[in-house]
């Protein structure tokens, strides 16, 4: 889409590979995975609802994007790429941004370290997504996103449609309520909330 990207010190920068097995839920539930794995990280350092998640996989620190992930599949696995603005947020034109130590309560501790803390959640969360039934990912991710109602506008390949958050469908995929509405489910687009 044309967009650059930075990487000053002090953030954190890292991939991830996951080897999917015959059993696992579809490969891009792990979008939820990593979206979750990274909310367990930065949640406990901010006041309480200020860290949520926003379809399908960024993390936004008082409605500003501080969080950003990456999926790409192979034949054989999906690699996983994750970003965190830990001590510095890029400007970009199209939508407010954070990091994390605007936002903290105490200390953060360095990149480093959230990395290793990163790890260790991934793993918790991809055990889980192998292991629950894949609603209950789903049921987490709601519960750690914005609010049911928030107004979202969704840029598809030659529109744009604006609508409400109803959730999420049994396949991960988002589900607004148009101004009509009836409930239009997405599963690809670019989100911004309105509100």
């Amino acid at each position: 889409m044309g967009r650059q990207w930075s990487s000053p010190s002090g953030n954190v920068y890292c991939s991830t590979l996951v080897r999917p097995k015959p059993n696992d839920p579809p490969a891009q539930s792990l979008a939820f995975v990593a979206a979750l794995a990274v909310h367990d990280v930065m949640a406990p350092y901010c006041p309480h609802g200020i860290a949520v998640l926003k379809w399908p996989n960024d993390v936004l620190l008082a409605g500003a994007k501080a969080c950003g992930m990456l999926l790409e599949s192979t034949s054989e696995a999906v690699v996983v790429g994750i970003g965190i603005n830990v001590t510095h947020a890029p400007d970009l034109p199209d939508r407010a941004t954070a990091a994390l130590q605007d936002f903290a309560v105490g200390q953060v501790p360095d990149a480093s370290l959230l990395t290793r803390d990163l790890a260790h959640h991934f793993a918790e969360r991809l055990h889980q997504w192998r292991e629950w039934p894949i609603e209950h990912i789903y049921r987490a991710w709601c519960d750690r996103s914005h609010s049911i109602g928030t107004p979202l506008a969704v840029a598809l390949d030659h529109e744009t449609v604006h609508g409400e958050f109803v959730g999420l469908g049994n396949d991960g995929a988002l589900q607004i309520r148009l101004p009509n509405g009836t409930i239009k489910t997405i599963y690809t687009g670019d989100v911004s909330l309105l509100a």
